[in-house]
C-alpha cells in the first residue's frame, strides 16, 4: 500500500513525539525522566542476503526497536512492508510500550519491521527471510522469552510465528522456554486460541465501553449502547474484519466497510461474512449485491454513520480528508491512523477519539496469556480446582474451555481499562481521551521506573 498523503505532514513519529509531549505538560516528573520515558532505548538495523529459487541474490532491510526496558522483556509485533521505516519501528515501539502499561501487561514496548511486499513474496521466500531475521535478531540478543518477544503485525500472521518459534528452538535447543520467544504462534504450535481475533475483538469491548457512558453519548447526540449504533470499517484485515464481525454480532449496524480497492455501503446493513465471501470469489468488495460502490476507499470517511474505525494503517485520516468525516466517533483499529493535523480539526467538530494505545491492545493482552501459558508449560483451566478434586488435580480442559476464558478476560481487561482512562480524563479536567491515556500511561512507566532505582 502507497504512503498516504497524511504522513506528509508531521510524520508518524513526528506525531508520536508530539502527542508525547503534549501529554507530558499534565505530569509532574523530572524532565530527564520524562526524556528517558519518551525515546527508545535501543534500536537495531540490519541487511541480510536471501537466496532466491532462480538463484538471484536479494538484501533485506530490517528493523527491531527496542523502546523501553522497564519491564521486561520487551514486546511488539512484525510488520513486512515495503513502506516500513525505521522512524515507523521506533513509534510503534513507543505505542506498544503505554499500550502495555494501560492494560497492565508487564512488557516494555517493542516494534519489528522488514522491507518486504510479502503478496510479491513465495511460501518460500517468506519462510527464508523470516529465519534468516529471527537468526539475525538473535545474534544481537533482540529475542527470546525473557528480552523480546515478538508478535504478528500488518503483512504477518501465525505462520510467520510459527517460523520463528521453530527458528529459535533449533538455535537454542537447551532453552526449556523457547514457544515463549513468540506469540501469535497456530493453537496447534503452542498458540492460545483467541489470538487472531484478540485485536479486532478488543476494539469492540473499547467502543462498547465508551458508549455504555450515558453522560459522554448525550454529549454526541446518541443513545447509550450498541444497538442503534452505525459503523463503517476501513479495513478488511485481521483487525477490521473480527472488530466488525463482534460488533455486528453485538447488535452494531456495518452500513459500509473499505478496502484498497474502494469502499461499499448499504445504508440498512451489511452481513460481514457476505462481504468477505464476495470479495474473495470476485477479488473486491466493489458491486457487493445491494450495496452502493465506490472505487475511491477514503470515500467511506464521508459515508454516513456514527462510529467509524480506521483498521489499516497509519495516516490514513489526515488534514486533507477530516472535514470531510461524519462520525461521531472514531475507533482506532489501527496503530496513528489519524494524524496530529487531523485530530485538532475532528476535536474542534466535537469528534470523540478512542486512541489506538487503549482501542487496539487486545492483541497485546492475548499475547501476554499466550505467553504465560508457554512459561507455565499448561493451558489455561487444565490445573485446578473440580467438584470433586484438590486444588492441584488436573482437569483437562477442551479448547473451547480456554478460548472462554481468553474472551472474559480480554473483556475484563479493556472495560478496566476504559474506566481508568476516562477517569483521568474527568477528574483531571484533560482536553481528550487520547491526552488522557498518555499522561496515564507516562505516569505508570515513570512511576516504575523511579520504583525500580535505575538511577545511580
Amino acid at each position: 500500500m502507497a504512503i498516504t498523503p497524511g504522513l506528509a505532514e508531521t510524520g508518524f513519529f513526528g506525531s508520536f513525539l508530539a502527542t508525547f509531549d503534549q501529554a507530558a505538560r499534565h505530569t509532574k516528573h523530572n524532565p530527564g525522566l520524562l526524556d528517558q520515558v519518551k525515546y527508545c532505548n535501543g534500536v537495531y538495523r540490519m541487511r541480510f542476503a536471501i537466496r532466491m529459487e532462480d538463484g538471484a541474490i536479494e538484501v533485506v532491510e530490517a528493523f527491531r526497536a527496542e523502546h523501553s526496558h522497564h519491564r521486561t522483556p520487551t514486546k511488539g509485533g512484525i510488520r513486512y512492508s515495503e513502506d516500513v521505516t525505521q522512524d515507523d519501528v521506533m513509534a510503534l515501539a513507543a505505542l506498544m510500550t503505554f499500550k502495555c502499561a494501560l492494560v497492565r501487561v508487564p512488557f516494555g514496548g517493542a516494534k519489528g519491521g522488514v522491507r518486504i511486499n510479502p503478496q510479491r513474496c513465495t511460501v518460500g521466500q517468506l519462510e527464508r527471510i523470516t529465519r534468516r531475521y529471527t537468526a539475525e535478531l538473535l545474534k544481537k540478543d533482540f529475542i527470546g522469552p525473557a528480552v523480546d518477544v515478538p508478535a504478528p503485525d500488518y503483512g504477518t500472521g501465525p505462520r510467520e510465528m510459527g517460523w520463528i518459534a521453530d527458528t529459535y528452538r533449533m538455535l537454542r535447543p537447551h532453552d526449556l522456554d523457547a514457544l515463549a520467544c513468540v506469540t501469535g504462534k497456530p493453537v496447534e504450535q503452542h498458540g492460545i486460541p483467541g489470538r487472531t481475533e484478540a485485536t479486532g475483538r478488543g476494539v469492540c469491548h473499547a467502543i462498547e465501553e465508551c458508549v455504555s457512558v450515558a453522560e459522554d453519548m448525550k454529549s454526541l447526540g446518541l443513545e447509550p449502547g450498541l444497538a442503534r449504533l452505525r459503523v463503517v470499517v476501513q479495513g478488511l484485515g485481521n483487525v477490521g474484519y473480527h472488530a466488525a464481525r463482534t460488533l455486528q454480532e453485538r447488535g452494531a449496524t456495518i452500513v459500509g466497510v473499505a478496502e484498497r480497492e474502494g469502499a461499499i455501503l448499504r445504508p440498512d446493513g451489511l452481513d460481514v461474512d457476505e462481504v468477505l465471501a464476495w470479495r474473495r470469489e470476485t477479488g473486491s468488495l466493489l458491486g457487493h449485491p445491494g450495496t452502493e460502490s465506490f472505487d475511491r476507499p477514503e470515500a467511506c470517511f464521508g459515508f454516513d454513520c456514527d462510529i467509524l474505525v480506521p483498521a489499516a494503517l497509519e495516516g490514513q485520516i489526515h488534514q486533507g480528508n477530516a472535514g470531510q468525516i461524519r462520525a461521531r466517533i472514531i475507533a482506532e483499529g489501527a496503530n496513528g491512523p489519524v494524524t496530529t493535523e487531523a485530530e485538532k480539526v475532528l476535536l474542534e467538530k466535537g469528534v470523540l477519539i478512542i486512541p489506538d494505545i487503549y482501542c487496539n491492545a487486545g492483541g497485546v493482552t492475548v499475547s501476554y496469556f499466550e505467553w504465560l501459558k508457554n512459561l507455565n508449560h499448561v493451558s489455561f483451566g487444565r490445573i485446578g480446582s473440580g467438584p470433586q478434586h484438590a486444588s492441584s488435580a488436573v482437569h483437562f480442559s477442551p479448547a473451547s474451555e480456554e478460548l472462554e476464558h481468553v474472551r472474559r478476560s480480554l473483556a475484563d481487561t479493556m472495560a478496566f481499562a476504559y474506566r481508568e482512562v476516562r477517569d483521568t480524563w474527568r477528574s483531571r479536567a484533560l482536553p481528550d481521551l487520547r491526552t488522557a491515556a498518555f499522561v496515564l500511561a507516562i505516569d505508570k512507566v515513570a512511576t516504575n521506573y523511579e520504583a525500580v532505582g535505575i538511577f545511580p
